[in-house]
């Protein structure tokens, strides 16, 4: 039997370590600091090294901070979850169903001193399609069938078919490559791109260096450099980020854990900066093995998990409990449709409903780099209905090599961020067809079909609160959370704005 850390009396004493109130800060530092000078240095605690430099195969949020201090994309999401253009000057403008036009910004040079132009998204496109780069958001860019140079400064990307989910794709993974240096030599190690810092070193295991890129374009919308040279610091101990700060050699660090903050709080003028961000929190759950072929076992499975109890005690109330994978303010967020409620005599209903009533074994999938504490709380819920599960952390490799395993747990946590367009987790994740998915249903496909492909901004907003109460339905995992990262801020540290994407780039707006 598997010794679970949490059952629900424990959670609900450990709630008396109280809450803390969400605060979306614009940035941290007053007005008065806003046109200051950049410090000489900035030290960042991240909780993980990222895999690699190369965008197209960066897949965590720790890395993507680090690529995209680097790089930029040609549109970011803003603080209120809206798409802006940044390497782009405008659109992306779609000029019929298949084609989208997308002008560049003049005068943007890469660290090197080649220009950007189309040739740039060109190459940046063409390394994340081929598969010597193995970039598992390949598919997500094969819908584009060409490049088109209207200008040096203007392209048209034409579609197999329409693709209104393309543009956050565009966000994330597709930043523009400079052609020469790719060609010349190894580009991935020594990075160029047009972002507010330069490349200086990597040391493995230890630290990635940066410096400020001086002729950063002014009025970008990732904001302005705050220090002449970052440092970014992997450190996977939660209390030894802590430390650190308290300690003056970080200035910024990532996941303050709740019963820390109070430290955080009383030590020498440090902040705690908790910051909503577009993402959520779930239990895959695989629909190809029984019994969670039968929905009443899914659904039993959200009312087993007293999803407000655990974010009291392990979260400091932050979040809210979703009806499934859609945060507020993202696209298919509906705010009339009501959360699973905690039921556990109605979890074993639909158990004994599902001739289940002596309940069953299972197991349950976790990184080493998610919290064990969080993963043991929702095991130790589900053994009160009768759902004994073992629980088991894997290495990152190890997990993502194994999601669409037939022999993989059935239940996988995870957390999945941005969701501003949920195209990316719905298509790897949820689609019957998914890279990802072990997730099958006759009624959810026909909405993510639509969802796909419905170019009208309304229409396709509508096609997304359905497919959100279809997941309700037919649940596709144990829907937990919204996302809220919590930061630790030195009180020396200069002004910076968080973002609701979660990446930690050194930057003011």
């Amino acid at each position: 039997m598997t010794q679970h850390l949490l059952d629900r009396r424990s959670l609900l004493r450990m709630a008396g370590l109280g809450g803390l109130a969400l605060a979306m800060a614009p940035r941290l530092g007053g007005s008065a600091y806003a046109q200051s000078e950049p410090v000489d240095e900035l030290v960042i605690d991240l909780a993980s090294e990222p895999d690699t430099f190369d965008p197209a195969l960066t897949y965590k949020i720790d890395g993507w901070s680090v690529v995209h201090s680097v790089y930029d994309s040609l549109y970011q999401y803003g603080p209120e979850g809206a798409l802006e253009p940044l390497l782009a000057a405008s659109g992306p403008t779609l000029i019929d169903p298949r084609t989208y036009e997308i002008k560049l910004r003049s005068g943007i040079t890469f660290h090197n001193g080649e220009p950007l132009d189309v040739k740039a998204v060109a190459t940046a496109l063409e390394h994340i399609l081929d598969e010597k780069t193995g970039a598992q958001i390949a598919g997500q860019f094969a819908v584009i069938t060409e490049v088109k140079e209207v200008d040096p400064q203007t392209l048209h990307l034409v579609l197999s078919q329409p693709a209104p989910w393309l543009p956050a794709q565009i966000a994330a993974w597709l930043t523009p490559l400079p052609p020469q240096h790719v060609a010349s030599q190894d580009w991935v190690n020594h990075p160029v791109g047009t972002g507010p810092y330069k490349f200086v070193e990597w040391n493995p295991g230890e630290r990635i260096t940066l410096e400020i890129n001086p002729t950063y374009f002014g009025g970008s919308p990732k904001g302005r450099p705050i220090a002449k040279r970052v440092t970014y610091r992997f450190v996977s101990d939660a209390s030894t980020r802590v430390a650190d700060l308290l300690a003056g050699t970080a200035g910024l660090i990532r996941s303050v854990p709740v019963d820390q903050m109070e430290a955080v709080e009383n030590g020498d003028g440090a902040k705690v900066l908790p910051v909503a961000v577009s993402g959520s929190a779930w239990v895959r759950v695989a629909t190809d093995a029984a019994p969670f072929t039968d929905v009443r076992v899914r659904q039993a499975l959200n009312y087993a998990v007293d999803v407000d109890a655990i974010r009291e005690a392990l979260f400091g109330g932050n979040g809210q409990r979703l009806p499934n994978f859609f945060p507020p303010g993202g696209l298919g967020f509906d705010p009339a449709l009501a959360p699973y409620p905690y039921d556990p005599d109605k979890a074993k209903a639909l158990l004994e409903e599902a001739g289940l009533g002596d309940g069953f074994e299972t197991t349950l999938d976790y990184t080493v780099s998610e919290r064990a504490d969080l993963v043991e709380a929702i095991a130790g819920q589900l053994g009160e209905v009768g759902i004994e599960v073992k629980t088991q952390s894997l290495e990152d490799a190890a997990f993502n090599a194994t999601w669409k395993d037939p022999n993989a747990a059935p239940l996988r946590y995870a957390s999945w961020r941005p969701l501003f367009d949920p195209y990316t987790l719905l298509s790897l994740v949820v689609s019957n067809q998914g890279f990802l998915s072990r997730y099958s249903s006759d009624t959810v496909q026909p909405l993510i079909d639509a969802f796909a492909s419905e170019t009208d901004v309304a229409k396709r907003a509508e096609i997304g609160r359905q497919l959100g109460k279809g997941l309700f339905d037919d649940p596709a995992a144990i829907y937990l959370f919204n996302l809220t990262s919590i930061f630790g801020v030195a009180e020396n540290a200069p002004p910076w704005t968080p973002r609701a994407d979660d990446y930690i780039i050194a930057t003011v707006r």
